[in-house]
């Protein structure tokens, strides 16, 4: 049987990058001890924004990193360490020459090779009279290319926080042949409490497959996040849901399922793509 263990950090991530990744490495090897073949961790894992001072500056560019870099070199540490799957969350990618970062995804194999790299396509762009105001676009560049890559159990997709907005971009993973998304998140208590685990549950059934969710928890200095980090089966069933506080969460991931889904509800395999028309807008 096609199976294994994932592991969830649900952390709450301030402005401290040293003490932030010390944390981290606790519950990766944490993890590891509970038997976790894959861990996944939080949007923005390494260090969260700071307000902006006057001249606009929250923190983000200074502590931004290429990649590879050191933070890349920390994970992927951990990754040869434990002969494990590490999914980075997200990091803010340094790019040469540029006053914005990337939101990026990087995924690392048991080796401590970079598997995969993904920098998130939509950015939170809200501007609501009377009510909240932010530009995610103001500090970050979105990237430009859907990402899956290949493991032994199976090819996998990935996805960061805003992204779960669109399922298209989720239908092209799943196309592509994804059987397993992340989605990691610092997502708002303010919308999170209503909206969080109906769309994680939406996409997962919608494509049949599993979505492992890992969220940021606690109050930062520009939000409360809501954490609930979550992993949802290809049924649409919660199998694994943190509480309100940080820790490592596991679940089972069984690959064999989906295919079992797929065959069993075939809306996949029923698309009549030829008949889908964009609007022009």
């Amino acid at each position: 049987m096609n199976r294994f263990n994932v592991a969830l950090l649900q952390v709450d991530s301030q402005q401290d990058k040293a003490a932030n990744l010390r944390k981290i490495g606790g519950f990766i090897d944490e993890a590891a001890r509970r038997g976790a073949d894959f861990v996944s961790m939080p949007e923005m894992c390494a260090y969260i924004a700071r307000k902006p001072d006057e001249s606009g500056n929250d923190g983000c560019l200074d502590n931004a990193e290429s990649v590879p870099g050191p933070i890349t070199e920390f994970m992927a540490s951990k990754a040869r360490e434990h002969g494990i799957w590490i999914h980075g969350g997200s990091i803010h990618e340094r790019i040469d020459g540029a006053k914005k970062t990337y939101n990026t995804t990087v995924v690392y194999s048991p080796k401590g090779d970079i598997a995969a790299v993904y920098r998130k396509i939509h950015l939170y762009d809200v501007d609501v009279k009377g009510g909240v105001s932010y530009r995610e676009s103001d500090a970050i560049e979105p990237g430009g290319e859907i990402v899956t890559f290949d493991t032994p159990y199976c090819r996998m997709g990935l996805a960061i926080c805003y992204d779960i907005r669109f399922p298209e971009v989720f239908r092209i993973l799943t196309l592509r042949g994804a059987k397993v998304i992340f989605n990691p998140a610092e997502f708002a208590l303010y919308t999170g409490k209503d909206h969080w685990e109906a769309l994680i549950r939406a996409r997962a059934i919608e494509n049949e497959c599993y979505m492992v969710c890992a969220g940021q928890i606690g109050i930062k200095p520009t939000m409360h996040t809501y954490g609930r980090s979550i992993v949802v089966d290809p049924w649409g069933n919660v199998i694994a849901k943190a509480s309100d506080k940080e820790g490592v969460l596991m679940a089972e991931i069984d690959v064999d399922y989906v295919d079992k889904l797929r065959t069993e509800v075939p809306c996949l395999s029923n698309r009549r793509p030829k008949t889908y028309v964009w609007p022009e807008n």
